[in-house]
């Protein structure tokens, strides 16, 4: 099963142009969904995406993509 990562444009923590990015360094084959994620509350704070179906919460995109990392070893 390919990897699904859903991120927010709209959301002020978050900055999809180095995130995309990043992700797809992760994972080239990984289907990419970028729109709100109905996060809107955390999102103006802290970095998210969601993994799979999984939230994943970090104050900062560098530990954002070391958690992600983590989730898709197991």
């Amino acid at each position: 099963m390919a990897n699904q990562f859903r991120v927010c444009d709209c959301c002020k923590a978050t900055n999809i142009n180095t995130l995309v990015p990043r992700l797809k360094e992760i994972d080239n084959e990984a289907e990419i969904i970028i729109g709100c994620q109905n996060f809107c509350g955390i999102g103006a704070t802290k970095s998210f995406a969601i993994v799979n179906g999984i939230p994943i919460v970090t104050d900062n995109e560098d530990s954002l993509i070391e958690k992600i990392k983590e989730v898709i070893k197991k």
